[in-house]
């Protein structure tokens, strides 16, 4: 397949994109490099350095491709309530102008990266994809589900593929945002720098963390599908924040000092994914384990 990338210089999309050259798909990436890395950008991949907003642009490289996998957003949830009017330029007016340029260039098929935020806070876990969306506590979660609505609207006026992956935590090697606001990456880099962890909640939280290869996975598996598909992409494993902390400790093989940072408005105290669905309709499953992807994860950080 040809297969255009939105926001394929990022952590994520990165490893999307080189699962898809393995398998022998083309690939087109387009990112704006406002938070993107070009080095990411394999040799073998065309790219285009354009911002979802040009939506003339877009409808100029989407003709001849197969499917967009839309992946191009702002995700830091601080700077969203510091900017709530960028992060909804950016990420509803962008996925509007994008699902425009893909009717236009008829392409018609989305599989679009989402989270688990949309649930707000949960009622029960583990969290199925028929579970009600929650309040939101911040413009990034509320982008998210508008996101999520417009490619549903798509696929009923106009009958796109769409499939929404709500990811939980993902994590793993070559994750290197400007500001770095996922635990693992700055629990890891604080350990190997021998500086305190700041730590929310006494590290109770419960997440489900998922490496980052198991996640890019499922897009390309999704890849597959016609209709419309809501999956959840999470391990259905929820770990104490405070015992990956531990973990880490274990494997690079000190500790440092914890700084209690207490509590933090809008988290929920437990994210856990149920994974049937996903495994019912694409036959994914996680296939690395914590203490894997965390050795994989500190090697990454080690060699940086």
């Amino acid at each position: 397949m040809k297969v255009l990338v939105t926001g394929g210089a990022g952590f994520i999309g990165s490893h999307v994109n080189k699962l898809l050259l393995e398998q022998g798909h083309s690939v087109t990436v387009i990112d704006d490099l406002s938070k993107g890395h070009k080095e990411y950008i394999d040799p073998k991949i065309k790219f285009h350095q354009v911002s979802l907003e040009d939506q003339e642009q877009l409808e100029n490289i989407l003709p001849g491709h197969d499917a967009v996998i839309h992946m191009a957003s702002f995700i830091e949830v601080g700077e969203s309530v510091k900017k709530p009017v960028e992060f909804a330029q950016n990420n509803i007016i962008g996925t509007v102008k994008l699902l425009e340029a893909i009717r236009i260039a008829d392409v018609k098929k989305i599989i679009f990266s989402s989270s688990a935020c949309v649930y707000g806070l949960p009622k029960k876990l583990p969290i199925t994809e028929d579970d009600p969306l929650g309040e939101q506590e911040n413009p990034y979660g509320i982008t998210k589900i508008s996101m999520e609505q417009f490619c549903k609207l798509y696929h009923n006026l106009f009958e796109f593929d769409v499939a929404i992956l709500r990811y939980f935590n993902p994590y793993g090697p070559g994750e290197l945002h400007q500001p770095e606001t996922h635990a693992i990456p700055n629990f890891v880099k604080s350990i190997l720098s021998k500086k305190p962890i700041p730590l929310f909640w006494k590290g109770e939280q419960i997440r489900d963390f998922i490496y980052i290869d198991d996640l890019a996975q499922a897009h390309v598996l999704a890849l597959t599908l016609s209709g419309l598909h809501i999956l959840n992409v999470g391990t259905q494993t929820g770990v104490k924040v405070i015992d990956v902390v531990k973990k880490i400790f274990q494997i690079i093989g000190y500790e440092v000092p914890i700084e209690d940072k207490g509590e933090r408005k809008g988290d929920v105290p437990a994210l856990v994914a149920s994974s049937e669905k996903i495994q019912k309709v694409l036959g994914w499953n996680a296939k690395v384990d914590l203490d894997e992807g965390l050795k994989r994860t500190i090697d990454f950080f080690k060699s940086q």
